[in-house]
């Protein structure tokens, strides 16, 4: 009884820990710094090729591990999280199978740099490396699971999720200054989502100090205003006061009252990374600080003061630990690196292809009701694919109907659905759980799509002007095209994307009339679709929307209400492949690639030309990457001469792409240089004057298929 009663006042005074509970804690700590110093050998014997550590950081790691619950709860882990990765289950032979670039990583199969952490079953989604990016994708995932409460039908179709389950979210100090953190915390509050945001601050980003980052030095005073966020500030290298104050934030979001930051602070003793030399700008008194606050050391003086273990057992300890470091590290470096063939494996789906024929219903439509305009097709295309997968969510800026839905309800208002209209009547329709309203903020919009799809939705949303993608970048790039691939294929984000795009209607300017496709199409991972009338675009969308790959879907504005683009809505399997083209009009003498707004200029330009001999193959190119090639070798070896059209400037645009590979690959069968139409090399101005000689228009396209054919 004496004993029991002992070891009872001993978990008081650690906070409900106990002995076993502080060892085991120990063990991990000392294993994760013995395996950065494993890796930092490795690195200086050339055996691996980038090392950065989370020294100083594992006290709070493996206290917050403590309350939760690998493979239930999700995490969205930060580099220097080797201790928490090795308490959520990742070993660190698992680790060090990154660090040596194995294929048999799991978490990117060699792809991916060491400390960028993934694992499906743990929930571990993989780590990448630009700052802040996680906070957004964090946020999408917890929100993945309120939606699913709400509606029954998510619920049944999504990855398995429990009711009480949380969303961890961690973080360095210096990440917090990027804005997506802001957005992020504004959403999270806003819809009381379940998510620890853990903020381990060690005083530095690199080597900008804290004071410098961060307004006032302390994140945690910064975001004290954010309505419902519980914030908690501790000693990250005190363990029990960390165990504590973690419990304090995991319970609240627990318990559904929203989100948590936790403010830790704590200690870098090594460099930056190995790229970095700390003794540059942090003198030796402030390096002695950091070594009498390391976590390993006070955990260490605690076992030893209280009692809970000896000198011997706890050199005992480490001994083994060290021989386990050394034993994985042996192993692993005797793992081979992924084959050379496989390096383009893990863009796309590899179970899931969009070019098939099972996405080809383009000749057996069900035609319904009279010819209507692109938005309407569009709209149509949303609403039968809502009916048929509760999964598909749609939202952005605008495109609800009315996000007060108690003027819906009493019908004071009839509703907006999106700028244009696309999205009109969704929301009445299927519920604000499935389409709503986003914060005016394009890196939210992704960055939260990206953490839905992640947990089984199908995100399907609207950037509402291609002139402001720019802010999603980052996520779109970065995060969204690469999760398959840097995951080795474990991970996947189904996003679509649209984005109005293009010129063509008088005041557009310089910020409503933009392009630029091509940059989108050089993003390995990402399909990029361009349709040019009604019927093609309700197809296309049914595609991306039924793929497995990220798409970038493309709608001209200026082709949503065309009387000439207008068809019969074609029924709710109606599909067209990815890297399918159309041959509009057959023709012998010159073949002309056109795209978007520019083909239905071509059209007009080919009939134009017809009355003066000459006979013009036009192709719809529809979609951008993947491309059609083998509808383009065809109509070149027959026509011998060539002209890509598009909207786009004419340097660096998708017609320099599509030139470089005729050429390589047809040159054989050209009569004439391949010769582009489009944009002049600047911005798109208000004025109509303006405006018309810098967009492509039919006499354009008339004067160079002139030029070809009398070449």
């Amino acid at each position: 009884m004496a004993t029991k009663a002992k070891a009872v006042r001993g978990r008081q005074r650690f906070g409900g820990l106990d002995r076993d509970s502080l060892l085991r804690m120990y063990r991990t700590m000392f294993e994760a710094r013995r395996t950065d110093d494993q890796e930092m050998l490795l690195k200086r014997q050339n055996k691996i090729f980038f090392q950065i550590s989370g020294a100083g950081h594992e006290g709070i790691q493996v206290a917050i591990a403590e309350h939760l619950r690998p493979g239930s709860d999700w995490f969205y882990l930060y580099y220097r999280d080797r201790a928490l990765a090795l308490a959520l289950g990742l070993t660190s032979y698992e680790q060090l199978l990154q660090a040596v670039a194995a294929e048999s990583d799991p978490a990117s199969g060699g792809r991916q740099m060491p400390a960028h952490w993934g694992k499906r079953e743990l929930h571990i989604v993989s780590t990448s490396s630009p700052t802040g990016t996680q906070f957004l994708q964090s946020v999408g995932a917890a929100e993945a699971a309120w939606r699913a409460t709400r509606v029954a039908e998510i619920r049944e179709r999504i990855e398995r999720f429990e009711d009480d389950e949380i969303v961890l979210c961690t973080t360095g100090e210096g990440q917090t200054s990027e804005g997506e953190f802001f957005e992020a915390l504004n959403t999270a509050c806003n819809l009381k989502l379940p998510v620890v945001f853990l903020v381990e601050d060690n005083g530095y980003a690199i080597s900008v100090p804290v004071e410098v980052n961060t307004a006032g030095g302390s994140i945690s005073k910064v975001v004290s205003g954010f309505p419902g966020l519980y914030i908690e500030e501790v000693d990250g290298t005190d363990v029990v006061a960390s165990y504590e104050a973690a419990g304090r934030a995991v319970r609240y979001a627990r318990e559904r009252k929203g989100p948590a930051l936790l403010h830790a602070h704590v200690t870098r003793p090594y460099s930056h990374s190995m790229s970095d030399e700390e003794t540059r700008y942090k003198p030796p008194a402030e390096r002695e600080e950091e070594a009498r606050r390391d976590p390993i050391t006070r955990l260490r003086q605690l076992l030893l003061a209280e009692g809970l273990a000896t000198e011997a057992e706890l050199t005992a300890l480490e001994q083994e630990v060290l021989e386990q470091v050394r034993a994985a590290s042996d192993r692993a470096l005797q793992q081979p690196q992924p084959p050379k063939h496989t390096a383009t494996r893990f863009l796309y789906s590899e179970e899931v292809d969009p070019c098939s024929e099972a996405f080809d219903t383009e000749d057996d439509p069900q035609f319904r009701g009279d010819p209507t305009t692109m938005v309407d097709l569009l709209n149509a295309c949303l609403r039968d694919e809502m009916a048929r997968d509760p999964r598909v969510v749609v939202f952005g800026e605008d495109v609800a109907d009315c996000s007060r839905e108690a003027y819906l309800e009493r019908g004071e208002v009839k509703g907006k659905g999106g700028v244009f209209g696309v999205t009109f009547g969704l929301q009445r329709r299927y519920g604000s759980t499935r389409v709503f309203n986003s914060p005016l903020a394009e890196a939210n919009i992704i960055g939260r799509a990206i953490g839905m799809a992640v947990r089984g939705l199908k995100p399907v949303v609207e950037i509402q002007f291609f002139d402001y993608i720019w802010p999603a970048m980052m996520q779109i790039r970065n995060e969204l095209a690469t999760m398959r691939y840097r995951s080795g294929g474990h991970w996947s984000a189904p996003v679509v994307i649209r984005v109005t795009y293009g010129g063509y209607l008088k005041g557009g300017a310089v910020y409503h009339s933009q392009t630029g496709e091509s940059i989108f199409a050089h993003t390995p991972g990402l399909r990029v679709v361009m349709p040019s009338n009604a019927v093609d675009a309700n197809g296309l969308l049914r595609t991306a929307i039924r793929c497995d790959d990220p798409v970038l879907f493309l709608e001209h504005k200026h082709l949503y209400r065309q009387v000439y683009n207008k068809g019969r809505d074609p029924g709710p399997n109606f599909m067209i492949p990815f890297g399918k083209a159309k041959v509009l009009r057959e023709g012998t003498d010159v073949t002309v690639l056109a795209c978007g707004a520019l083909v239905k200029r071509s059209l007009d330009a080919a009939a134009a030309a017809e009355a003066k001999g000459i006979s013009c193959e036009v192709i719809d190119l529809r979609s951008l990457s993947p491309l059609d090639m083998e509808t383009i070798h065809a109509s070149v070896k027959k026509t011998n001469k060539v002209l890509i059209a598009y909207e786009d400037a004419r340097s660096w645009g998708i017609g320099a792409e599509i030139a470089a590979r005729v050429a390589e690959e047809l040159f054989e069968w050209l009569d004439a240089p391949v010769r582009r139409v489009a944009s002049l090399d600047t911005w798109v101005a208000y004025s109509p004057q303006l405006e018309e000689v810098i967009l492509p228009n039919m006499e354009d396209v008339l004067q160079a298929v002139e030029a070809l054919a009398a070449y």
